[in-house]
């Protein structure tokens, strides 16, 4: 990357004075992963593409047994198929009363081909009469150039509802309150559930990364 000044912090943002001078490929093909990808990383010089728009692309099994694992192969097969540098990520919903569960599994809770409505609705009947209520959202991102893997990770504690709340989100999004809201992920506006979220933890270390890389 091309740098023509430092990049700085303005609370809890990143400014950076560089151009963009390279592109970025997105493992991910969940349009809600890459419009919050794409918010989060709004203010780093870098050209963001999808592998939704990539010819090609490959589809990649996430058969591994952690999050790491999933993101990092999905790095690596994306950077090798485009030769660019790429960006993976694999997140979880971790239920204390499930020990830990769906964790890894989480896209695919209720079979291979579920739909978000699905795992949500396999979860409430699992958690039906269960009064712990806590959960965590972890997120690993990787980011896979010259044959390396970097990882970030990041974590949002809070509780599960009973009943799915709001209309905004993906995912588990309806289910859960993250510590210090009264509001779902669902009810958030894209702005507050970024400031707050799993993801959001995790791209802002990117971020940071990035910025003491090239200052």
């Amino acid at each position: 990357m091309r740098k023509r000044g430092n990049g700085i912090f303005v609370g809890l943002k990143i400014v950076f004075d560089m151009e963009p001078a390279f592109i970025i490929v997105l493992a991910t093909r969940n349009p809600g992963k890459v419009a919050e990808i794409r918010a989060l990383l709004a203010e780093v010089p870098v050209e963001l593409l999808a592998a939704a728009d990539l010819k090609g692309a490959p589809e990649v099994d996430e058969d591994a047994p952690t999050l790491e694992g999933n993101a990092g192969k999905k790095a690596r097969a994306l950077h090798t198929h485009t030769g660019l540098p790429a960006l993976a990520d694999d997140t979880g919903l971790e239920v204390d009363a499930l020990g830990g569960r769906p964790g890894v599994h989480s896209a695919r809770y209720a079979g291979p081909a579920a739909t978000d409505a699905a795992n949500r609705a396999r979860l409430r009947r699992a958690l039906a009469g269960v009064s712990d209520r806590a959960a965590q959202f972890r997120t690993v991102v990787a980011f896979a150039e010259a044959g390396t893997v970097q990882y970030f990770e990041g974590v949002c504690k809070g509780r599960l509802l009973d009943e799915e709340r709001g209309a905004g989100g993906f995912g588990y999004d309806a289910l859960f309150v993250p510590d210090g809201e009264t509001r779902t992920f669902a009810e958030l506006t894209p702005a507050e559930k970024n400031a707050l979220s799993h993801r959001g933890h995790a791209l802002r270390a990117f971020a940071e990364y990035l910025q003491e890389r090239f200052s």
